[in-house]
């Protein structure tokens, strides 16, 4: 989606709870993605709230913290685009920039560490405009050769598709709620709604996946195709993912979104390379452009 850039900035120096089972996948995120930077919060220490930060359950309860949290997109859509976005476009882009980030709260642990923490709303605070979230984990899932399974909190599922359950089961209890939230502000319905999450769970972690490099990528690629074969409830689809063929001809990696994000409706020509309404000649020519742009950067 074109409008999920957020700006980089610097680490937040709090250490991590002593035992955290997913301090290690923080912290490797953030060296890897500049955009988001994760707190996690001890027991006694409460939730951020105020001076730029919300948390998920204010967001999920959709009153004047939702207002506030939008007013946010509606005006840098005026400011950076020159015109006013509908209602329901503009709840879709702060669903979007939420649940994108949210989302790896709960994927990259499980991708680095097979490792799923449970982070009910109530357990996550945001700050947009720095690239924040603070985090309380009091359970996990994990496998019973990991090390961690002797931690508190930690819930031992007996193999990988157990803990890809746990995966599911836990970006539905943090996003659904949410969903709450937003929905009525985006006039979907609710295959709509668990489509676009379906989307954030696989776009977010792939391109974190890019950025890890190596082999990283298609690992990640497999690993979320296993997650979304395509018959998961409430998730709409399957991971999407499928090649193309370049001018050159080298494979081209895309897929298909199950939802739209609207940003045709701010700029018809500037669609997603993912995006439904973006026809594979397009997708080529652009995968081909950001291939060699990336080749002459590296050279």
């Amino acid at each position: 989606m074109t409008v999920m850039a957020v700006k980089p900035v610097r680490p937040v120096s709090a250490p991590a709870p002593e035992g955290s089972p997913v301090a290690d996948a923080y912290a490797r995120l953030a060296r890897a993605y500049g955009g988001l930077r994760v707190t996690e919060l001890a027991a006694h220490e409460p939730s951020p709230r105020g001076v730029g930060w919300v948390g998920a359950d204010e967001l999920a309860a959709g009153g004047g913290a939702l207002d506030a949290f939008l007013a946010w997109d509606e005006a840098q859509v005026l400011r950076d685009y020159g015109h006013q976005a509908r209602p329901d476009v503009v709840a879709t882009f702060g669903l979007h920039r939420y649940g994108w980030l949210a989302c790896l709260l709960i994927t990259a642990p499980w991708f680095l560490d097979r490792r799923v923490p449970r982070l009910p709303p109530g357990a996550v605070s945001f700050h947009r405009t720095e690239g924040r979230m603070a985090v309380r984990v009091e359970s996990f899932a994990c496998l019973p050769d990991d090390p961690a399974a002797a931690l508190p909190g930690a819930r031992v599922v007996p193999d990988e598709e157990a803990l890809r359950e746990e995966v599911r089961a836990a970006v539905a209890q943090h996003l659904g709620p949410l969903l709450e939230g937003f929905g009525p502000r985006m006039r979907r319905g609710r295959r709509a709604l668990w489509g676009m999450v379906t989307d954030e769970v696989v776009e977010s972690l792939w391109y974190v996946g890019q950025l890890l490099g190596g082999s990283e990528e298609p690992r990640a690629m497999r690993e979320l195709e296993l997650l979304f074969p395509g018959t998961t409830a409430p998730y709409t689809g399957g991971a999407g993912f499928r090649s193309l063929e370049g001018p050159d001809g080298r494979e081209l990696a895309t897929r298909d979104r199950a939802s739209c994000c609207f940003f045709y409706t701010i700029r018809p020509d500037d669609t997603c390379v993912t995006c439904p309404r973006t026809c594979d000649a397009d997708r080529v020519a652009r995968l081909t452009a950001e291939a060699e742009a990336a080749a002459a950067t590296a050279a």
